[in-house]
């Protein structure tokens, strides 16, 4: 041939990425007659035959005739047995045997079905299996449920494996049952139209069932529509069906949206498919073969408004329900079945409820097409090319999930080079090489030998099906190439597609991705907040305890509070204070005022939150305390109708019930905190509002009732009187601690173990948890089913295993460590196992991950109890803790078994073992019956960790004075930390650490002094060197140690530390300066006195360096002041405790991270709790500030006050006057700031009056 640019290649491409599924479920009734017994010798059939007393007419069960069974003449994976059951039946088991009295059996097989004896489909079950499991001797029968069962006339066995010390035999045995069925055939241009009476039907229910097979990927299966765009449409696209139903009222509100459900993959397959459609007002079932979708509808879908009649197959005619173009449906239809009308049926009967349009007939006579599987790269087919044209046209179509491989090849005679047809990217290419050649032998795949490396691609060889092979419009025989007779061929599947969906049903989790190749798939996990081979396991944590102990500061955080569970992450705010607080706003934490309602017109507030209830209640279960504060303020608003009890106002809980106790009470009803505790304003009534006065008054308080929180609305209807008002303002919900993070059991023996249901983990599962131990070994958990099972364990000191079986065999994990697991510690250990593979993780450990088979069993199936920490033998138990113990996100309750349980006890001590690191700069670890705290009592730091470095502005002439003792008489009766430097102590060694910021020199940073005249001091000179000054003997000058390699006084934040060990000082500066000296003037301080930071009121018997600094004093900012012991500066700035400390002019809480002077409460990320503390006033003064304001200024102060509080009350009541006049009174404020401005200062205005009137008078 001339040229093989010329060379026309006809290529359908496939490339869906559907899914095919399986048959339908397994059927009720008595189903179980053997179908092969009676059989005749010709429905027996084989790929070839031992000797003709091993001919396949042997092959019956429990029979001797002929050599006692099939076998073919070579023992190879080309080799079949095959029954013909003379017409379809359903098949619901089947049993096997090995040849009588010999050594050969078949260990494992595939089995085949089909229509026709052509185009074989695979029997699979649970969707993974490649193959069912054989025999282990000639004469045992082994037996097989097929779930769901098998609707097919012809049956092939294709034996994998076999006795390798005989070869292949088999007698079998099938068991079902008759099968009768109604077939349509439609050719593409025809359809069934039906047309019945609308009465007798429902307008809320439809029931539609009918199977079909087709090769067309795309068609119109049926079609109901209405007059005004309602319709139901089940449609075939690209091989998968789309259910499709549209309510009218979809196109004109938002809340209607049509019905878009989507099932099946690959059903284009020439192979029988079940479908069941079931509408029932807003509840849609669609089932394609095993597969199954439920829909909720929203909106207006219970009464869909359609004709009275429907189409199956095509369209009566266009209508705009349905988007064009679109296609007839090419195929065969069986038992289709409309709200239990037989449609098939009523056709052949000519009944004139049925319309035919078109050519239809009733038998499947639909083409049969051989397919071939290429079941591996290495898989080709060689068919040789006889014809003397110059060109050449190739067709053939395939189906793959693989984006690269080699799909023909045809080599150039004369020269080195050919033709190749490539999939790269899943975009097919042509290469030529050496055009003018004839061709020789056209090759789908490359095989090893004959070619050498000319059809050798870096893509690999193609995997999958192809069909409808031709070459030069000639059909190849492929039953020839099969029996040998044509080309050659490795490694096919002939006369089948074996391409599977590993996609359907999705085993990605949380809105994975799936994508898939020939053997495995993959989930993109990408935005789910999810992470694993299935998306499985959250990247988040469950609680803000759980970031806490992380060393986490507050911040805003996403919490998973079910783990791997069906709940999605939501974003909220941890306050890491000593214990965490989970805060979740609203949409309505704004202050309301309400007016003019009544029982006709009520006010509703409805409050949203910022997470679904469902996410809402697991983070309140998992909590140890939820609490929500209810400001309620009213003015002549009862609560409470007193003539029959009813309520008047009440608000709503995630139980969607009115409760009436306000205020903090308990759950009682009608009542408030005050009632219960007896001070109400009328004492006799249970809350304050319903003494019903013509003043503002409230009924404020938490409400703290797990049960019923979060508050979801608030009903007032008493509002409606002249001067009536109310007014609500409702807080973030707010949750602390996490009792399964702490939930933990301690194991004493190692007969001892808990006991739970049967963990239900069958296609995916994870099991997380502490431990901790002594011991060398121990089992933690284990499940157990007939031959699955579940066990983690410690094998060793270093060793954590996991090991299981999904009847696969048995498999095993393990993660060994550098260092030992018993060590006492806490450790976390993470087991999960899914459909792909199973991983292992041990704290931060790298995981140990085990792929799953790809074509094995997949269902975990337990039957058991779980036990934890021990086994069903009580041998080999677990010594130790364990604790927050969750199986695929839900924690098991190990304290309420322990209880009851002898040898084990509830809770488990010692956690500041392994967090006790947390606590920093000094802070001790304390333990508490669930978890530890942070005590930063002696530490210069504060926060959870003490990490929050406490920090203050000084201002010019200001100084913080740290008392030791007064006078040393009194030293030794001082129960502060001041007690521990008395007169009689003399102190031989100090840690002095803190941080400065400043401009100034000279200055005065710390001086601390004695009763005998002894000091230090450190100092910024006045050429900006840094001093450390000590002078431990009055008789002596003071050592000075220097460091003037730099001012310091530069504006840049500095760190000195500063360590005495008798004469030896050891400084440090900015953790990169360093010396080292020893003392001349002495080596103890005696009777300590006081320790100041800024400027001196008193500077007499000191140097004159140390005098001139303490004459300026400091203006900058110091941190993190810390002396051993004493953190004088944080005594100063937190009043919480009393402290000997004294404070003189301007000294302000700030951070020295940010220029001197600026308030670090702007950069803080420690969340308000709004509210939740009371009203933020400005900062409390400091403990014993000297107070020089007297008492005439008071006294002059006081009445300025009272006459702007009068002024004040006339103008906000005008205010209020001229608002009455322009607003609707039932209108919530515009500006909500402003509105509760000026109820608090109606509030205050009125006490003010109303408490203090006689005191201004007086």
């Amino acid at each position: 041939m001339g040229s093989v640019a010329g060379a026309v290649f006809k290529m359908l491409l496939l490339l869906s990425t559907q899914n095919w599924n399986r048959v339908e479920a397994g059927n009720s009734y008595d189903c179980d007659e053997p179908l092969v017994s009676a059989l005749p010798q010709a429905s027996f059939s084989s790929s070839s035959e031992l000797s003709s007393s091993h001919g396949p007419g042997f092959a019956r069960l429990n029979r001797r005739d002929g050599a006692g069974g099939w076998s073919p003449l070579v023992s190879n994976k080309y080799q079949w047995l095959q029954i013909d059951l003379g017409e379809r039946m359903e098949v619901t088991s089947v049993a096997t045997q090995g040849g009588y009295g010999s050594s050969n059996w078949v260990t494992s097989y595939l089995l085949m079905f089909s229509d026709s004896g052509r185009n074989w489909k695979q029997y699979r079950q649970e969707d993974s299996i490649w193959g069912f499991s054989g025999n282990a001797n000639a004469d045992s029968v082994v037996y097989y449920r097929l779930q769901p069962s098998v609707k097919a006339r012809f049956l092939r066995f294709i034996p994998l494996e076999w006795n390798p010390k005989g070869r292949i035999g088999l007698r079998i045995e099938v068991f079902g049952c008759a099968y009768r069925s109604v077939v349509i055939d439609l050719d593409g241009r025809s359809f069934l139209l039906y047309r019945f009476d609308q009465n007798s039907l429902s307008p809320i229910r439809d029931i539609i069932s009918l199977k079909f097979k087709t090769m067309e990927s795309d068609g119109i299966l049926l079609h109901r529509a209405g007059p005004v765009g309602d319709h139901i449409t089940l449609e075939l696209r690209r091989g998968k069906l789309f259910l499709l139903i549209n309510s009218g009222e979809a196109r004109l509100t938002s809340s209607s949206t049509p019905i878009n459900l989507t099932l099946g993959s690959l059903l284009d397959d020439q192979h029988w498919h079940s479908v069941l459609i079931q509408r029932l007002g807003k509840q849609v079932n669609f089932t394609v073969d095993e597969h199954r979708r439920h829909f909720h509808a929203q909106g207006e879908f219970n009464d869909l408004d359609l004709d009275d009649e429907i189409s199956f197959g095509g369209i009566s005619a266009p209508a705009k329900s349905v988007s064009l173009p679109y296609r007839y449906f090419h195929g065969c239809l069986e038992n289709l079945f409309y709200n239990g009308v037989d449609i098939i049926g009523l056709a052949k009967q000519h009944s004139p409820q049925i319309i035919t349009m078109g050519n239809t007939s009733f038998s499947c006579s639909q083409p049969q097409s051989m397919p071939l599987t290429f079941l591996s790269t290495r898989s080709y087919l060689v068919l040789p090319e006889s014809s003397k044209e110059e060109a050449i046209s190739v067709s053939f179509q395939f189906r793959t999930w693989n984006k690269a491989g080699l799909l023909l090849f045809s080599e150039l005679q004369l020269v080195s080079g050919g033709l190749l047809l490539l999939l790269s990217d899943g975009k097919l290419k042509v290469n030529l090489h050496q055009p003018g050649k004839s061709p020789s032998d056209i090759t789908a795949g490359c095989p090893d030998k004959g070619f050498g490396s000319k059809c050798k691609s870096p893509l690999g060889g193609f995997q999958g099906c192809m069909r409808l092979i031709s070459i030069n419009d000639k059909m190849v025989d492929l039953i020839a190439v099969q029996q040998g007779s044509l080309g050659n061929f490795s490694d096919l599947q002939i006369d089948s597609c074996g391409i599977s969906d590993r996609c359907l049903p999705n085993s990605c989790e949380h809105g994975g991705e799936c994508s898939q190749s020939w053997s495995t798939f993959h989930c993109n996990c990408t935005n789910t907040g999810y992470t694993g081979a299935t998306c499985h396991s959250s990247v988040y944590e469950q609680s803000c305890e759980a970031y806490k102990h992380q060393g986490n500061a507050s911040g805003f955080y996403y919490i998973d509070s079910d783990g791997s569970g069906p709940l999605r992450p939501f974003l909220l705010y941890c306050n890491m204070s000593e214990t965490a607080w989970t805060v979740i706003q609203h949409n309505g934490s704004d202050l309301m005022r309400v007016r003019n309602t009544h029982s006709e017109n009520v006010h509703t507030g409805v409050f949203e939150y910022v997470a679904s209830m469902e996410q809402l209640q697991a983070s309140i279960n998992r909590a140890e305390h939820c609490q929500q504060e209810l400001v309620y303020y009213c003015k002549k608003s009862r609560l409470v109708n007193q003539q029959d009890g009813s309520p008047r106002s009440w608000w709503v809980g995630r139980t969607n019930e009115a409760q009436t106790y306000w205020g903090g009470s308990f759950p009682v009803p009608q009542k408030c905190t005050c009632g219960l505790e007896g001070n109400c304003i009328d004492a006799q009534y249970h809350c304050n509002c319903d003494a019903d006065r013509n003043e503002w008054t409230n009924d404020t308080g938490f409400l703290s009732y797990k049960e019923h929180l979060p508050v979801t609305k608030i009903v007032i209807t008493d509002t409606g009187r002249p001067h009536s008002e109310a007014a609500y303002k409702l807080g973030p919900l707010l949750c602390r601690g996490d009792r399964p993070f702490w939930n933990a059991a301690s194991f004493n023996t190692e007969a001892s173990y808990l006991h739970f249901p049967t963990f239900r983990g069958e296609l995916s599962a994870d099991v997380s948890f502490f431990f901790k131990t002594t011991a060398l070994s121990g089992v933690f958990l284990e499940n157990l089913g007939i031959t699955d099972f579940i066990r983690v364990e410690l094998r060793s000191p270093t060793a954590v295993t996991f090991s299981f079986d999904v009847g696969n065999g048995p498999f095993e994990l393990s993660v060994h460590s550098p260092t030992h697991f018993n060590d006492n510690q806490w450790h976390h250990v993470r087991v999960e196992r899914n459909m792909k593979e199973a991983s292992l993780q041990v704290d931060e450990l790298p995981p140990k991950i085990q792929a799953a088979p790809t074509d094995g069993h997949v269902l975990l199936q337990l039957n058991s109890q779980l036990f934890v920490g021990g086994t069903a033998t009580r041998q080999r138990g677990f010594l130790g803790c364990i604790r927050s113990l969750q199986l695929n996100g839900m924690t098991l309750d190990l304290e309420e078994r322990a209880t009851v349980t002898p040898g084990v006890q509830p809770g488990c001590r010692g956690h500041c073992g392994s967090y006790g690191k947390l606590c920093r700069h000094g802070g001790k670890c304390r333990e508490k019956p669930s978890g530890f705290f942070c005590d930063c009592s002696s530490s210069a730091y504060a926060g959870p960790f003490c990490s929050k470095e406490i920090s203050a502005y000084f201002g010019s002439g200001s100084s913080v004075i740290y008392n030791f003792q007064e006078n040393y008489s009194l030293s030794k009766n001082s129960s502060l930390h001041a007690a521990s430097f008395h007169g009689d102590m003399k102190l031989s060694r100090e840690i002095i650490k803190f941080s400065f910021r400043t401009t100034r020199a000279p200055s005065l940073l710390l001086y601390m002094s004695s009763f005998y005249k002894e000091y230090l001091s450190v100092i910024i000179a006045k050429n900006g060197s840094l001093q450390i000054r000590y002078k431990l003997n009055k008789y002596h000058e003071p050592d000075v140690v220097s460091f003037d390699f730099k001012s310091m006084a530069d504006g840049q934040l500095h760190h000195v530390k500063i360590n005495r060990e008798e004469g030896m000082v050891f400084v440090e500066i900015d953790e990169n300066t360093r010396r080292q000296t020893y003392l001349s003037s002495g080596t103890e301080f005696s009777a300590v006195k006081s320790l100041v930071l800024g400027r001196m009121l008193e500077y007499s018997d000191i140097d004159q360096e140390t005098a001139l600094a303490a004459a300026h004093g400091f203006t900058g900012c110091l941190s993190a002041v810390q002396f051993s012991h004493i953190a004088p500066l944080k005594a100063a700035l937190q009043s919480g405790h009393p402290a000997p400390v004294t404070v003189t002019g301007h000294v302000t809480e700030s951070s020295c991270v940010a220029p001197a002077g600026t308030d670090a409460t702007s950069r803080e990320r420690t969340h308000s709790f709004a509210d939740h503390s009371g009203t933020m006033d400005d900062r409390e003064p400091l403990t014993h500030a000297i107070k020089s304001d007297s008492a005439v200024i008071g006294g002059l102060i006081a009445v300025v006050i009272f006459i702007l509080l009068c002024v004040s009350a006339i103008a906000v009541r005008i205010y209020q006057q001229k608002r009455l006049y322009k607003r609707n009174e039932a209108k919530r404020s515009e500006n909500v700031d402003s509105a509760e401005a000026v109820l608090k200062s109606e509030i205050h205005i009125q006490n003010a009056v109303g408490e203090n009137q006689k005191e201004y008078f007086f």
